[in-house]
C-alpha cells in the first residue's frame, strides 16, 4: 500500500518495477481500436491526476503559506514530484505508443 499524498490520495510504492516498452507496444497490437481507445482515455485520465499531483507537491516549495519546510521535508517534496514526474514521461510514452497504433491502422 502506498504512502498519503498531499492533497489525500493514496501514492503508488516507490520501488515500481521497471517498465518494458517492447511489452507495452505488443499488447497494443492484440488490442481492438475500441480496447486501444479505452487504454487511452484511461493513461490521458491518469496523466492529468499525475500533472495535478506533481503541481500541488513543488506548489508549497518556497511559498508555504503554514510556515517555513525544513530542509529535509523540502527534499522529500521534490523527490516525490521527480517520481511523479518519472511516471508521467512513462505515461505520456505510452500514450504516443497507442496514438501511432490508432493511426497506423487507418
Amino acid at each position: 500500500m502506498g504512502s498519503p499524498r498531499v492533497d489525500g490520495t493514496e501514492q503508488p510504492e516507490r520501488d515500481q518495477p521497471a517498465v518494458d516498452q517492447s511489452a507495452l507496444d505488443q499488447s497494443a497490437l492484440d488490442q481492438s481500436d475500441d480496447a486501444i481507445l479505452a487504454e487511452l482515455r484511461t493513461v490521458e485520465d491518469e496523466l492529468e491526476s499525475l500533472r495535478a499531483q506533481a503541481r500541488a507537491l513543488r506548489s508549497p516549495i518556497g511559498g508555504r503559506d503554514s510556515g517555513p519546510m525544513d530542509l529535509a521535508e523540502n527534499a522529500a517534496q521534490l523527490t516525490l514530484a521527480e517520481e511523479q514526474e518519472a511516471l508521467i514521461e512513462v505515461l505520456e510514452n505510452r500514450r504516443d505508443a497507442l496514438v501511432r497504433k490508432l493511426e497506423a491502422r487507418r
